[in-house]
């Protein structure tokens, strides 16, 4: 459960500080945007450091299934757009994915 709780709190920290380019860069907002979208990205990869996966490329695996879900709820709830049923199916597949990459039995 910790894990879960550590791979959204790194997939908010990462969609804002995306977020964040995106504002500056596409929306024109103003340069000050980057300084705290940079922490918020450094505030990610540390986030993701907790995981409790043996592996680097198993941690960053599983992630992206939370990754994509929370990408969804940010659509939602910051962008004002709701998510339609090929996301959410997409989101779905992703999630169950990830689950399976986390939480299989592995010998050794």
């Amino acid at each position: 459960m910790m894990t879960l709780l550590i791979y959204i709190a790194a997939a908010l920290a990462e969609i804002a500080g995306c977020f964040s380019v995106w504002a500056w860069w596409r929306l024109d907002h103003s340069s000050t945007w980057l300084l705290p979208g940079l922490a918020s990205l450094a505030l990610f990869a540390w986030l993701l450091s907790l995981s409790s996966a043996d592996y680097a490329g198993r941690a960053y695996a599983a992630y992206g299934g939370v990754y994509i879900a929370t990408s969804l709820l940010w659509l939602w709830l910051v962008e004002q757009r709701a998510p339609d049923r090929w996301d959410l199916l997409g989101a779905g597949v992703c999630l169950f994915g990830a689950g399976i990459i986390l939480f299989a039995p592995r010998g050794g």
